[in-house]
């Protein structure tokens, strides 16, 4: 006899910056981000996909367990990982990551599409800038935004 039980597949693809935008990952360091980053999602009963980043944003697909908001997972990933950047003393002054960040459902037969854009970021953006890739995402997404909130300069 088959009992009910609750089964879901939801994949989200998070995008969130570099305080200011400044380009402060780096390789090699950036790969060590990503392994602890993955390791912040297994700890929370996650599933990373893909992770990337460029040296002022990230990429993040994962498989997301519903018993936890997506908020919340962003506010722990990005906190554990600005004090394991600060403590590892990868950069010479204070890591914080920008307020906010872009989180988009993806569809399980896109799954692969997203994972090679995340994969190949370096590639996609030699002729795109993350605004304009950031514009892009919200905009193909059907998100309404107001563009004074969306990027925060250091001036």
């Amino acid at each position: 006899m088959l009992r009910s039980n609750t089964y879901t597949r939801l994949h989200i693809h998070f995008v969130f910056a570099v305080k200011y935008r400044e380009a402060i990952i780096q390789y090699p360091w950036n790969i060590t981000l990503h392994k602890y980053m993955a390791g912040i999602l297994l700890k929370l009963k996650h599933h990373p996909v893909c992770i990337n980043s460029m040296p002022d944003h990230i990429h993040i697909l994962a498989g997301i367990n519903p018993s936890q908001s997506i908020a919340d997972v962003m506010r722990i990933i990005k906190k554990e990982s600005s004090v394991f950047i600060n403590e590892s003393g990868f950069t010479t002054k204070k890591f914080q990551w920008q307020e906010g960040y872009g989180a988009f459902s993806v569809s399980h037969i896109h799954l692969e599409t997203i994972k090679n854009y995340i994969a190949h970021q370096q590639q996609h953006h030699s002729n795109m800038s993350f605004s304009d890739e950031y514009l892009t995402l919200l905009k193909k997404n059907q998100i309404d935004y107001n563009p004074a909130y969306i990027f925060h300069k250091l001036i």
